[in-house]
């Protein structure tokens, strides 16, 4: 009797900004493999990775599937020939394809995976790891693909989310996308918070469609199974789509900022976090941006806050020696300033006394005096009562302490909204009839 054998699957950099998605290349496979009746031990894995990295595609993901075969060389092949079929290497893709056999994923693929969360990989360092770790691999053109493929099988959990994407038919690829906003709005407060940014009240804004010409129609994200079938119910289009996966992510959950940066790290395009003492009054320029500084262990750093943010206004209102916790992602040094985080978050831990010193106040008449000129004090006009010094008063703060993330429009793939803040989704419960997947058949 042959034994089943457990493989994992990576792949990643499939997709271009003119077409394809690597999401889509797994709705293939998935859909290859459940015809010849293979097992799935969890869901499709969809893993961002650090959202910094300048020659990203749109969300930086890349995706692994874990399954139990008896017939590995078989799958192998097909998964190549998949590869090959849906890769935009015409427009620039560099697809990189790994396989891992073995039930137990060791430390070092986690390490590398962690790593590529918040830093800067290159290609050649996943070229020498798949050598040294005796991986099958594949990749064509640069090879830039083999990062994320790798870190997609080592990616370690410790929180998680799953998305629901739905897949358009090929003759719909690159067309205009037409869904019932007002579908979207009912959904979002029907599943609401088994589900998160779908739709930003304030702008009025659908959030769940793309814009580009890649074969997503929609994703909805969340935190359970039941509530994003659910949603798929509920929302309203026209368009008759080819089918839905449901992904397992670390989409919310704010995973590429968990790490601190120091002055060591704090290299070009990382992510992560930092903790100081505002040393500057911010500056705001042209366009509503913020710029100021923080000292963190004796060392000096640069942040930025963009108004299409919508947390612009909470930087300007921050003061000198107000204690804060910032997270972003680090720009390349310029002519003009050196490196800088462009935040994602601010955490107010605590404020200042935002003190000033103004004109005194007549106790007798209850007005402000004036001024008499250069060390010659304040005097009363109605009255006449004269003193030497300005008083000193307390302006309250239009800040409070707490966390300040950007507004729903502005969140990234892997920002973790206010809602899931607490919250740790460990365990999803996985349904091997397939629940999770779907092709319609119409």
């Amino acid at each position: 009797m042959v034994e089943k054998t457990v493989l994992n699957i990576g792949f990643d950099d499939t997709d271009s900004p003119k077409g394809m998605c690597t999401t889509f290349l797994a709705y293939k496979i998935v859909d290859l493999l459940q015809k010849q009746k293979t097992e799935f031990l969890d869901f499709p894995r969809l893993i961002r990775f650090n959202p910094n990295i300048p020659w990203k595609t749109r969300g930086n993901g890349a995706v692994s599937i874990r399954i139990r075969t008896k017939n590995p060389s078989k799958v192998k092949n097909q998964i190549k020939n998949l590869v090959s079929k849906y890769s935009d290497i015409k427009n620039g893709a560099n697809p990189g394809l790994v396989f891992f056999e073995s039930d137990k994923i060791p430390a070092v693929f986690t390490n590398f995976s962690n790593l590529a969360l918040w830093q800067l990989i290159k290609r050649n360092n996943a070229k020498i790891f798949a050598k040294k770790n005796d991986l099958e691999f594949f990749y064509q053109g640069n090879g830039q693909g083999l990062v994320g493929a790798i870190g997609a099988i080592g990616y370690d959990f410790q929180d998680h989310t799953l998305e629901l994407l739905s897949y358009r038919k090929r003759t719909k690829f690159g067309k205009e996308r037409k869904i019932s906003a007002e579908s979207v709005k009912i959904m979002q407060e029907k599943t609401f918070p088994n589900t998160f940014n779908s739709f930003d009240t304030k702008k009025g804004r659908v959030l769940i469609t793309p814009h580009g010409p890649d074969p997503v129609f929609y994703g909805v994200r969340g935190e359970n199974v039941h509530s994003l079938v659910y949603a798929t119910k509920i929302l309203k289009s026209d368009e008759k789509l080819d089918g839905y996966m449901i992904f397992k992510s670390n989409q919310g959950t704010g995973d590429h900022l968990k790490n601190e940066l120091n002055f060591e790290n704090m290299k070009p395009y990382a992510s992560g976090k930092i903790t100081g003492i505002v040393s500057n009054t911010p500056k705001i320029v042209k366009g509503g941006h913020v710029f100021f500084k923080i000292i963190s262990k004796n060392h000096e750093f640069w942040c930025a806050v963009y108004k299409p943010t919508g947390i612009s206004s909470i930087a300007s209102n921050l003061i000198k020696g107000d204690k804060i916790c910032v997270g972003g992602g680090v720009r390349k040094a310029s002519k003009k300033f050196p490196r800088i985080i462009n935040l994602e978050f601010i955490d107010i831990i605590n404020l200042e006394k935002n003190l000033s010193k103004t004109n005194p106040i007549c106790k007798k008449c209850n007005k402000k005096m004036k001024s008499k000129g250069q060390n010659q004090g304040f005097q009363c006009i109605r009255c006449g009562k004269k003193t030497l010094k300005k008083i000193t008063i307390e302006i309250s703060r239009k800040i409070k302490k707490q966390l300040y993330i950007p507004e729903m429009s502005a969140h990234r793939h892997l920002t973790r909204p206010l809602q899931r803040i607490g919250i740790s989704n460990k365990t999803s419960k996985f349904d091997k009839s397939l629940s999770w997947f779907c092709v319609y058949r119409n």
